[in-house]
């Protein structure tokens, strides 16, 4: 076994380090992004004060996104509210779930980087991702810190976009929250271009993506595939060579398991039959009756005992 061990570890290996570049295709970096956000956000904080917006400055190769801060008193957030924080509108009654005398708000525009960050497959955006994310105020130096989840329990946060792109001609716009875990959920788009939501999360209005016209069918021995076409077959291909990878890797240790135990076993039977073997090449006793029971005897006698008087002379 310890050589079937010594041989799965390399397999092993090789299968660890393909599995992130296939998450990477599936799964978006934004709950990467949340944390590096709030750190340059939080940096705007000089002397700041209670109630007051202040727009930070995102790091230098996320040029496009914009970030903003604002401190507010827990009560006073549930009491009177925010009239109007960026694009967002914060009615009275939002609460945290775990209470804290004073939160931050932080605002996110991923601006173009929206569907790098929050790809949406089979929709175009027509306004970027807008972001809206609350942590405790208690240590405003602080990094890497946990998220507070708001909630509000009378009117929606309202989510107003200045700027929409028309969407074609016959498709409905929609509005999509994601939540911290980067899940798509999907509502109608108010009067005046806006989103509601009863929670935080990033926000935009999307699309459904018109699918372009299929291609001309060529005369005879084909042509050319469309670029985004053979991307996508080549991408198709390229999965199933790894998937067919870990598929012959398994087939191949679950053949060496096989093939190890077989050698166990057969071992062990030779082994019985040299024992077999040995056993039949002694000696065989004769057997003889001692009243009512049979025991082995020698065939030949010992040696007779002599006096020693018979050697004197």
């Amino acid at each position: 076994m310890g050589l079937l061990r010594s041989l799965a570890m390399p397999f092993l290996l090789i299968l660890l380090s393909w599995l992130p570049e296939i998450r990477s295709q599936s799964n978006n970096r934004a709950e990467d992004l949340g944390p590096l956000l709030q750190d340059y956000a939080f940096r705007a904080f000089v002397r700041p004060k209670t109630g007051v917006p202040y727009d930070g400055v995102a790091p230098s190769n996320l040029t496009g996104i914009k970030v903003a801060v604002m401190r507010l008193r827990s009560g006073s957030l549930k009491r009177r509210g925010v009239l109007m924080y960026k694009e967002f509108e914060i009615p009275p009654g939002v609460m945290e779930s775990q209470y804290v005398k004073r939160l931050v708000l932080v605002y996110h525009n991923l601006g173009n980087w929206s569907t790098i960050y929050y790809p949406l497959t089979g929709y175009s955006y027509l306004t970027p991702v807008l972001g809206l994310v609350a942590y405790s105020a208690t240590n405003l130096s602080a990094t890497n810190l946990p998220e507070l989840e708001i909630r509000a329990t009378g009117d929606p946060i309202k989510i107003k976009f200045p700027e929409v792109r028309s969407a074609p001609d016959g498709l409905v716009a929609r509005c999509v929250w994601y939540d911290r875990h980067g899940l798509a959920n999907f509502s109608s788009v108010l009067s005046g271009n806006a989103c509601s939501t009863t929670q935080q999360g990033h926000f935009a209005i999307v699309v459904e993506s018109v699918a372009p016209p299929p291609a001309p069918i060529p005369p005879s021995g084909g042509g050319p595939a469309p670029s985004g076409e053979g991307k996508k077959k080549k991408t198709n291909s390229r999965i199933w060579i790894i998937v067919g990878s870990v598929l012959g890797g398994l087939a191949l240790l679950l053949l060496l398991a096989f093939l190890l135990l077989w050698m166990r076993k057969y071992k062990h039977k030779r082994r019985m039959q040299k024992m077999e073997n040995a056993a039949e090449v002694g000696e065989t006793l004769r057997m003889t009756t001692i009243g009512d029971t049979k025991a082995p005897s020698a065939m030949l006698t010992r040696t007779q005992p002599t006096l020693e008087s018979e050697y004197v002379l």
